[in-house]
This record gives C-alpha cells, structure tokens and sequence, in this order.
C-alpha cells in the first residue's frame, strides 16, 4: 500500500505573508462578533494555523519520517476533521441521521482522475466499516502522496458540488476554506510513513489538545527563530524538489530514448541476419547459373563445330531453293497476266449480255405496240436467242478453261510450297489467294 503512493509530481510550497494573514484574521474576527458561525470559522481557522505551523516546526526539528503515533500528526487530523465536519449537511437514513465526510471527499476522484487511486486503496482496506474511518484513511493517504493540498483545492474551486454536502456558512464554502487549503501546502515538506491498514479508525474520538499550543514567551522566541530556520529550509527543500523533478523528466526522456535505440538496434540486427541469409543464398545461385553458363556454351561451340562441317551442304540447297524461287516468280506473273486478260474478256461478255437483254426487252415491248411488225421481230428474236446461246457457250467454254488454268495453278503453288524454304510462304499466299 505504501508502495502505491508514493508521489509522481510534488507540488511546489507557498508560504504566505504574515500580514495579509493578520489581516485576515481581525477582519474575520470582527465579523464573528455578530455571526455565531463565522465566530466558529475563526476559531477553526486559527487551530488550523497553530496545528499546521506546530506540525512542521516539530517535524523538522524532529528530523526523520513520521508515524502514525507522533502526537502533532495525530491532532493535525483531528483539526482537519473538525473544519471538514464544520457546515456539513445532516442526511436522512434508515438508522436515522448522520454527517458523512466520505462523500465530499469522495468527489476528488471525480475532479482529479489521480485521486482515483488513493479511493480505491480505501475501499480496499478490509478494517473499515464506517464512512468516517474512510474519511480518516483518504486524509492520511493523501498527507503521504502530498497531494492533500491539491485535492482540497480542487474541491473548494466546485461550489456547485460542495453546495450539495455543505451549508453555505460552512468552512469549506468561505474564504477561510481557501486560506486552510494554501496553509496546508506547507505540509509537503513533511515525510510521513503511516500505517493504515492495521489502525482503527472507525472508533477514534477526535479531540483536540490545546495544552500542545499554549506556549510562553520564551517558546515565542524560539519559534521566532525557529520561523527563520524554518524558512530557509523550505527554501531549500523547494529548490531540490525542483531539481529532482527536472532530472526525474530528463531521466524519463533518456530512458525512452535509450527503449527506442534498443528497438531499432534489435530491428538492425534482424535486418543484418535476413541480408546476410540472402547474400548467402545469391551467392549460391550464382554459382548454378555459371554452371549452368558453361554447360550452355559446351553445348553451343559443338552445335558450331556441326554446323561448320555441314556448311557445304547447306550453301548447295540454298541455290537451288534461290532458282526454284526464280521461276516460280515467273510462272506466278504469267499466270497473274492470264487471269487480268481472262477477266476483261468476261467483262466484255457481260457487256454484251446486257445489251443484248436491253435489246430483247425493247423488241418484246415494240411486240406489244406493233402488230405489223411481229414476224419481223421474232425472226429478230430468234436470232439474238441464238447468239445469246453463242455466247453462253462460249462464256461456259471461257469458264472451263479458266477452271483448268485455276487447278494448273493450284498444282504449281502446291509444288512450289513442297520445294520452297519458310522465305517464300507469303508468295505462295498470294498464289493461293489469286487461285482461288
């Protein structure tokens, strides 16, 4: 439990000025002459000061960690209780009615997510029972993480909510809530080690000793004295807190910066590895593929050596594929000079039979018109019928004898394929397509 709250980030101590709290108090003191509850603020206010300046002055001149049973510490929180207790609100229950502390300061969590921590250590401890004894804990556990100060701040700053626990004249909701809450800074230069889990503190009586602060003259000279001492060393204790949080944040940065070095320094390492890996890899298939290379270029300078000897051979058949192709290049232009010739007389025949059919149309729309006329143009009809079978047969015989150049053609072009090289496919294309 001790472990768990110890501080992150100590506050800085204010001290404030002497007479603007002598100020203070006489303008609260001729306000408490006519108002019961302010008269009662005061005295509150006062055996705060006497509590929290007798609690620091002994702590220092006591020089070590407090506990649980140094009699200051035990009526600085014995006055704590009465100024929170001052103002509460009376709640209705089933047992009746009750005053709870817990629940203001219960708030804090609310307010400050820090103080989440010290309410959960509460709730945790198995000894108590009562929202007083969890009252007492949270006031002890927040005077070790020196956090008292901040959290009471933070609490008297929410009017809104203290409304709902306090009355209005209560310490907590008046100014002088705000002076006991600046004097208690103060405590942050005490170290207290107590022992909450073990401790009863739902049964305690709280009263308060005033034998503890009356002192004679010579007690108000030495504590003159002793305010000097007192405040130099606060000096002191601030200026080393300071310098501890400082180096506290560079030692937080150093440390994640040295993490993140570790980080990239394992990440490098594993990157080396895997690069080493695959030099190790390439380098084995490197010297596959010069083995692989050599066989290749074996295998090639033999194919050279053949190729070489049957480099004769090879130059006769290419003459002769080279003359072959010659003439087939003259048969195809003489074929081609056929065919065009062939085709024009077939154009002229088609000529003709048109004609011819014009003429015949005319004569037979002449027979229609013309009666006299009629054995003239049949004898004409006749005899263009018998032309017209003149010329189909001479166009069949035409036809025939372009079959048989078209199936000499093919017979050549299938010839000139069987013979000719992979040079002279596009020819033979074009004989086929001519053939065809």
């Amino acid at each position: 439990l001790l472990a768990r709250m110890k501080p992150n980030n100590v506050p800085t101590c204010g001290v404030m000025s002497v007479q603007h709290i002598l100020q203070r108090t006489m303008k609260w003191t001729m306000k408490s002459l006519r108002d019961p509850m302010a008269m009662e603020r005061a005295n509150l206010l006062n055996m705060a000061k006497l509590s929290i300046k007798g609690l620091i002055e002994s702590a220092l001149s006591f020089g070590r960690t407090l506990d649980s049973d140094y009699p200051p510490l035990q009526q600085f929180f014995v006055v704590m209780e009465h100024c929170l207790k001052h103002g509460l609100r009376v709640k209705k229950s089933f047992l009746g009615y009750n005053k709870s502390l817990w629940g203001p300061l219960e708030m804090v969590e609310k307010l400050c997510p820090e103080a989440g921590e010290i309410a959960a250590s509460v709730r945790d401890l198995p000894g108590l029972k009562t929202p007083l004894g969890r009252a007492r804990a949270w006031l002890r556990l927040a005077l070790m993480q020196k956090r008292l100060a901040d959290y009471l701040r933070l609490l008297i700053t929410r009017k809104d909510l203290l409304s709902d626990f306090y009355e209005n004249s209560a310490v907590m909701v008046e100014e002088e809530g705000a002076v006991i809450v600046g004097l208690l800074v103060g405590l942050n230069v005490i170290d207290a080690n107590l022992c909450v889990k073990g401790e009863d503190l739902d049964t305690q009586v709280g009263v308060i000793d005033f034998s503890m602060y009356l002192k004679n003259d010579i007690d108000d000279y030495r504590s003159e004295e002793r305010n000097g001492q007192i405040a130099a060393i606060l000096d002191q204790k601030n200026y080393v807190e300071e310098l501890n949080r400082q180096l506290n944040s560079s030692v937080h940065g150093l440390q994640g910066r040295v993490d993140n070095l570790e980080k990239s320094n394992s990440k490098l390492i594993e990157e080396l590895a895997i690069a080493k890996n695959n030099i190790i890899k390439l380098q084995e298939e490197n010297h596959q593929l010069r083995n692989e290379n050599t066989i290749i270029l074996m295998k090639a300078q033999q194919q050279l050596e053949v190729c070489l000897l049957q480099c004769p051979d090879v130059e006769n058949e290419l003459v002769v594929q080279v003359s072959m192709k010659q003439e087939m290049d003259l048969a195809m232009k003489l074929l081609e000079k056929d065919i065009h010739e062939k085709q024009d007389t077939l154009i002229g025949l088609r000529h003709q039979l048109d004609e011819v059919k014009a003429i015949n149309v005319e004569m037979y729309s002449k027979m229609q018109t013309s009666d006299d006329g009629m054995k003239q143009k049949n004898d004409m009809i006749t005899r263009l019928e018998e032309k017209t079978n003149q010329i189909t047969a001479t166009m069949k015989q035409l036809e025939q004898s372009d079959k048989d150049l078209l199936s000499q053609t093919r017979t050549l072009a299938m010839s000139f394929v069987k013979c000719a090289s992979a040079d002279t496919e596009h020819q033979y294309k074009l004989v086929k397509d001519i053939s065809f």
